[in-house]
C-alpha cells in the first residue's frame, strides 16, 4: 500500500478508537448531513465536546464541513478514508491467511 494511503489509514483507526467518535459517525450516517447542534441534541455529549470530536473526524477525511445557511455549519460523512482503511486491513488479512493456515495444517499433523 502506498505511503499516503497507509497515513490515511492510520488516520482513520485512530479517529474510530474513540467511541464518541464511533457514536457521531454513525448519527450522521443515519440522520444525514448536520450540524454540530442537531448531533449534541442526539447525543449524551455537549456542543462543544461534538465540534472538537468532528474536528478530528474532519482531520482523518471521514467527515467534510459544508457552510449552510445563517453561518451553520453541516457535517457530512466522507467513504473514501474508510474504503483506504478496508483495503489496508483485507491486505493485512490476506498476509495473514497464507501463514495461518500453514500453521493449522501443521498443528493438524503434529
Amino acid at each position: 500500500m502506498p505511503a499516503e494511503q497507509e497515513r490515511t489509514a492510520e488516520q482513520v483507526f485512530a479517529a474510530l478508537a474513540d467511541p464518541t467518535r464511533r457514536a457521531l459517525l454513525a448519527d450522521l450516517a443515519a440522520h444525514g448531513p448536520s450540524t454540530a447542534t442537531d448531533l449534541a441534541t442526539r447525543l449524551p455529549i455537549t456542543r462543544q465536546a461534538v465540534t472538537k470530536h468532528l474536528d478530528r473526524l474532519a482531520d482523518a477525511g471521514l467527515v467534510t464541513a459544508e457552510p449552510g445557511e445563517r453561518r451553520r455549519v453541516r457535517y457530512r460523512l466522507r467513504s473514501a478514508p474508510m474504503r483506504i482503511a478496508q483495503r489496508y486491513l483485507a491486505a493485512l488479512a490476506r498476509d495473514w491467511d497464507g501463514p495461518l493456515a500453514a500453521l493449522a495444517d501443521h498443528l493438524e499433523e503434529t
